[in-house]
């Protein structure tokens, strides 16, 4: 696959942008690290977005989170790693992403209230919302991740 475009490069003032959502959710929402790290994973995962699942993993790797705790993140429901916590998230980025699918149910949403301020879910959503942004810029793109040097093509 051949990437179409430098997106960056032709539009850097849209990327920058983008760039105060993600420094907000981030740096200045209070919201935990690991959360923001499991919904940036598991919405790229769900929006097939490779250029993403590469970054996020390495980032949550970098950041501490057990190989496990990745590895296990596309089946979830399945896999009694996940906190109750972690699972409404989980639900709720899911519902997010799926949107159009979903209607973001009340099945997704009510969970949220047992952990989470109103102000919160509102950062949560937003956070959800900007890796749906860049997942469909990099997809759109096809951004391609680099291969790390223990890469070997089959």
């Amino acid at each position: 696959m051949q990437e179409r475009l430098n997106g960056y490069k032709v539009a850097p003032d849209a990327y920058k942008a983008i760039m105060g959502l993600e420094t907000y959710i981030t740096r200045d929402s209070g919201l935990a690290p690991a959360l923001i790290h499991l919904i940036k994973l598991r919405a790229s995962q769900i929006n097939g977005c490779a250029y993403c699942v590469d970054m996020h993993v390495k980032e949550a790797r970098h950041h501490g989170l057990s190989e496990q705790w990745i590895n296990l993140l596309s089946v979830w429901r399945e896999s009694p790693v996940y906190t109750p916590l972690e699972r409404a998230v989980l639900e709720w980025t899911e519902a997010v992403t799926r949107v159009a699918d979903t209607g973001a149910p009340d099945a997704a949403y009510e969970p949220l209230k047992a952990f989470f301020t109103e102000a919160e879910i509102a950062k949560l959503t937003i956070a959800i919302g900007t890796i749906n942004i860049w997942n469909r810029v990099a997809v759109s793109f096809r951004s391609q991740h680099p291969l790390d040097a223990s890469t070997k093509a089959a």
